[in-house]
């Protein structure tokens, strides 16, 4: 094999690995700028109910061309890609299950809510087997109110899965 087409290989699965890797740029619908910045107000909830913003860091290296679905207590919230966050309120003084779909199915965690309270959630891509997978994890108020800040509201309602 000659040098030039030995490089030229080695260039090529390269550039198909970092492909993989990253995806495309993916995108979901977003909601007008001025709901983005009254959901970043971070006010109160109303009466009897909690708030809940889930997020995805903007991780341009991992799954950053992925969608992956997000579910509260089995309803689908929407479709996230980096850098966009959802916000709703549940019912407040009540056991929540927040899931996302990964590799073989969905991974979920379970969270009491307090009427009156804002809660914070970061969804996060995992390395799978054969594709990637995702996770969601609670954070601080703090952690996730500065995450934000950054991010556009997606418009929640559509799952892959529907």
């Amino acid at each position: 094999m000659s040098k030039h087409f030995t490089h030229t290989l080695f260039l090529a699965g390269a550039a198909l690995s970092l492909a993989l890797l990253t995806g495309c740029a993916a995108q979901v619908p977003v909601q007008a700028p001025s709901a983005s910045t009254q959901a970043k107000l971070f006010e109160d909830p109303a009466p009897g109910k909690a708030g809940v913003y889930i997020y995805r860091e903007d991780n341009l290296i991992l799954g950053a061309g992925l969608y992956k679905d997000l579910y509260i207590d089995g309803v689908c919230l929407g479709e996230t890609a980096p850098g966009v966050f959802f916000y709703t309120e549940v019912e407040g003084g009540k056991e929540h299950t927040f899931a996302t779909e990964s590799e073989f199915g969905t991974n979920e965690l379970k969270v009491f809510t307090e009427a009156g309270k804002n809660y914070f959630f970061e969804q996060f891509v995992t390395w799978g087997v054969f594709v990637y997978g995702a996770d969601i994890r609670q954070v601080t108020e703090a952690d996730g109110k500065q995450m934000i800040q950054s991010y556009q509201q997606a418009i929640p309602g559509t799952c892959s899965n529907q």
